[in-house]
């Protein structure tokens, strides 16, 4: 039986294959592929194409696998193979028609029998299509999270350099004051252990670290005469009050930066605590005056906290919050002595001296949110009595207010430092300077989230 094959237009393969990508959207060989696997799936049952219609495409794809028939190399047919006789026949039809020749017409012929092959390729150009998109979008993705990596990672880099960096020139400004006073501190140290190495050691480090402390403090004091400098500068209605602010200003300046570099400090000012910041020193104006404190530290931690435990001297400092124990002085007395440690992390202390009359000598405890004095009477202002002058109205009047009870005065003795009072435990004496109360405020206001474990200890001297 002869079958006419389906004509296809005698162009190159290369433009055949050029042609049927525009036409499709798919190269020739995706199309011819997904065609023969649409055929093999639909054949019978999705559509049904006649005896002829079938040879043609057999023999399309034999074409299109082997090329042209070489009846020589075929294996012989049987007598009664009558659908073998009419394939083979189909293929020898085709001629000498290239395989990209009779992809096409393959592709053509099941186009133009079966009308749902087309929206099957273009279904699976749009699933090829949604995986392409998939696969940039997921590319893009991993991309991005690549590049934040490598921000975070710049990032952690950046900043320990620079906390490498900062540590660097804390550790700079020790040394070059550490070399400064070490002979004074050595010689200071000999003279109150002698022989005892280990103890000197320590007693050096902490004249080194107390040293290092008001020299940051002083350097604080530099930078805002400097700033009120400034503004003295930028004050034009008083000019002569401009050039004594600038003149006296740039002493006070210059007077600190040459204590700072060249002056070797006195011993007592890194044994005792002082009150050298001239902000705190306002509040003593008009005050007789107070005595420095002296401080030490010493050994045997745990045994400290046992015997504060027992004798009810412990409690907890919350996170954020100063307390304040209040220790009216006796009268039979002269000096106060304190101790105190904590467990695993440092705290703030400070020590005050209210100049009031106490009405009980009973120690007590306060606890508040702020390490300023001030904050803590807040809650006392509302039971202070007011008298009325001049008042014309019975509920609200319209004098002024006069306070009868005015808040007491109050010296700074010891300023509030961090103490790693968890290591070793920290204790310090003062003689009285009058009647009042002392006030030993713990500072945790620095700390965010952790609460701290204190444990204290307060006794009189005769």
């Amino acid at each position: 039986m002869r079958v006419n094959a389906e004509k296809i237009p005698l162009e190159t393969d290369q433009g055949i294959i050029e042609s049927e990508e525009r036409r499709w959207g798919l190269p020739l060989r995706e199309v011819y592929k997904h065609g023969l696997s649409f055929y093999k799936d639909k054949d019978g049952k999705a559509m049904h194409l006649s005896y002829e219609d079938k040879l043609k495409l057999v023999a399309y794809t034999q074409q299109a696998a082997h090329g042209p028939l070489d009846v020589t190399s075929a294996s012989p047919l049987g007598v009664l193979d009558v659908i073998g006789r009419d394939r083979r026949a189909a293929w020898q039809n085709l001629g000498q028609m290239s395989q990209i020749q009779a992809m096409t017409g393959f592709v053509h012929t099941l186009d133009r029998l079966c009308p749902l092959f087309r929206p099957y390729l273009e279904a699976i150009q749009k699933d090829m299509e949604s995986k392409i998109q998939e696969e940039i979008i997921k590319e893009r993705e991993e991309k991005s999270h690549k590049d934040l990596e490598n921000r975070i990672i710049l990032e952690k880099e950046k900043q320990q350099c620079n906390k490498l960096t900062e540590d660097q020139q804390v550790q700079r400004i020790k040394d070059a004051l550490n070399v400064q006073s070490y002979d004074q501190f050595l010689e200071y140290a000999r003279q109150q252990f002698p022989g005892n190495f280990d103890q000197q050691a320590v007693l050096i480090r902490q004249l080194q670290d107390q040293h290092y402390q008001q020299y940051i403090q002083q350097l604080a004091v530099d930078e805002r005469l400097a700033k009120s400098n400034i503004s003295c500068i930028e004050d034009k209605e008083n000019i002569e009050v401009t050039k004594d602010c600038n003149s006296n200003d740039t002493e006070n300046v210059v007077d600190s930066k040459a204590m700072q570099t060249t002056e070797k400090p006195e011993i007592h000012d890194y044994n005792d605590e002082s009150r050298e910041d001239d902000g705190e020193s306002e509040i003593d104006d008009g005050l007789p005056a107070v005595e420095e404190a002296r401080m030490w530290t010493r050994s045997e931690v745990d045994e400290f906290k046992e015997s504060a435990r027992a004798n009810g001297g412990m409690l907890t400092v919350g996170h954020g919050e100063t307390v304040t124990i209040r220790v009216p002085t006796h009268s039979r007395a002269r000096s106060i002595c304190w101790e105190f440690a904590t467990d695993h992390y440092d705290i703030g202390f400070g020590l005050h001296f209210e100049w009031s009359k106490s009405t009980t000598s009973e120690v007590t405890v306060h606890v508040s949110e702020s390490d300023d004095e001030d904050d803590g009477d807040d809650d006392d202002d509302a039971d202070e009595e007011y008298t009325i002058q001049n008042s014309t109205d019975p509920e609200v009047g319209s004098g002024k207010r006069v306070q009868n009870t005015p808040r007491p005065l109050v010296s700074l003795i010891v300023p509030i430092y961090r103490r790693d009072c968890h290591t070793e435990v920290y204790a310090g004496s003062h003689t009285y300077p009058g009647e009042g109360v002392y006030l030993l405020k713990f500072d945790n206001t620095y700390s965010l989230w952790r609460s701290k474990t204190l444990y204290y200890k307060v006794y009189y001297i005769q």
